[in-house]
This record gives C-alpha cells, structure tokens and sequence, in this order.
C-alpha cells in the first residue's frame, strides 16, 4: 500500500483522475422488482482536460439554469423535477434543459466504464456463495481501467468515490486495496500491484464535477440493460465516451443473458 506523501504525489500529478458512482442498491437479500441491477459508473478524465474544459463547462451549464454554480446534478432528482430541479415540471423548460444536458454529455471528454451486475440470475448462480455485487462490479471494472492505463503507459490513477456512510466507505476502501494487492481471476496480482490507485470519498455536498458526470452515466446504462429496445437518448449521447481498445471495451454485464 502507498504511503500518505506518495498517495498526495499521485493525487496532484497524475496523468488521469478517476470517478466512481453507483445506480441501484447492492442488496441481494431485498432486490428491487423494478431495478434488479447494480450498476458502476466510472469515468476517467485526463487532468488537463478536467481543468480547462470539463469543471468549466459544467458550470456555465448551471449558471445557464441557476444564479449560482453550488447545484449539483443528480440523475433521480432530475428524472423526478425534484428540488432545485423543480422548475422542469415546466414541460418547454425541461425540454430545453435535457436537450443541454445532453449535449453537455455528448461533448464533454471523459472515457467511461459501465459494469452491471444482474442481481437474480447472479444471486441464482452462486446462491450462498454470492459476494457483494460492488465488489464485483469493481473487480470487473478494474480489470478493464488496467488495460487502459497499460494501453496509455500510466500506473498512476487517483479515484474518487461518492461517500456512501462510513462502514460501507470502509468496506469499499478494503475490497479496493484487495483488488490492488491481490489481483483477479484474469489479471495478476504483479499487474495491479504496479498501479498506484489512491482512492477517496467525497460526499455529494462537495459537489465533485466528475462524480456528477458519473451519475449522470450511470442511470441511462441501467436503463439500458434492462430495456434495450427503448429510446434512451441519455445513453446514446454517453454511449461513444465508453472505452474501446480492440477486443477490450468498457462496457461489462454480468451475468449476460447468455449466462
């Protein structure tokens, strides 16, 4: 495990940053009729790139909408013209808005990984033996961030994370340091223990440009998986960002509907 002054080191000179949010709850012992999935949203940006262009467009898209740049945009909040959001019950402004939106997420420069746990036929697979579907959407997720940072020559990827409550941040932290340090079932643990990964927890109040960009991937993918044939404009404008590297891409469901 990185020390604090190499975890600060990499924090402020990496190449890339890395975000993480989630869509759905990662019970198995209560799985929602409507949404039985658990999906992990990732999206990693290039520093340069999160500076110029991605933490300033967000916020003249809120000060398009709001006298201020302290909203944060939250994917169910949106969806349901909750609380900041409820001025798109207007149906002409909720138009303009998903159309800005949109284009903000079809513009924006990210590259993102979208791993989908299907929780009845995963629960069905390995009954007792099940582990919790963040887990393995992080390992599933790794295994496709590694190929990328190996593809682009880096071994350096700060990650952040939306706070969940500080027993789950804790459990998250410790299965992440064991992926780390203990590799996968495909991927070595000498692949991994090559990265330096520091991971934090941000709370939603500290409104982190990146983990709304996350979010608000995270849902359209969910969506998707679970009715394909719909129209889903969200996902097709998030669509093009996922990652693509000859037969590796960023997009993982699990388990498929093939088994």
């Amino acid at each position: 495990m990185n020390t604090p002054v190499a975890d600060a080191a990499v924090a402020t000179g990496s190449r890339f940053i890395a975000f993480f949010d989630e869509c759905g709850d990662h019970s198995l012992s209560k799985i929602d009729a409507d949404f039985p999935l658990f999906v992990l949203s990732t999206v990693i940006v290039e520093r340069a790139a999160y500076i110029e262009c991605i933490v300033p467009a967000i916020t003249a898209f809120k000060l398009k909408y709001w006298p201020h740049e302290g909203i944060n945009l939250h994917s169910r909040e949106i969806r349901k013209a909750l609380g900041p959001f409820a001025f798109l019950q207007v149906p002409d402004v909720r138009a303009a808005f998903y159309g800005d939106i949109a284009t903000l997420m079809r513009d924006l420069p990210y590259t993102l990984f979208i791993t989908a746990i299907r929780k009845r036929p995963y629960l069905a697979r390995y009954g007792g033996q099940a582990r919790n579907p963040y887990d393995v959407a992080l390992n599933y997720s790794f295994e496709r961030i590694l190929h990328f940072l190996e593809q682009s020559g880096e071994t350096c990827l700060p990650v952040i994370a939306e706070a969940r409550g500080a027993q789950e941040d804790a459990s998250l932290e410790a299965a992440f340091y064991r992926l780390m340090t203990q590799g996968t079932w495909y991927n070595t643990a000498a692949r991994f223990r090559r990265l330096q990964c520091p991971i934090s927890f941000r709370r939603k109040q500290d409104n982190i440009a990146g983990i709304q960009v996350a979010d608000l991937c995270a849902h359209p993918s969910a969506r998707y998986v679970l009715n394909p044939a719909q129209a889903n404009q969200a996902y097709d404008c998030v669509k093009p960002h996922l990652y693509r590297c000859g037969n590796v891409t960023g997009w993982k469901v699990f388990p498929n509907e093939n088994g």
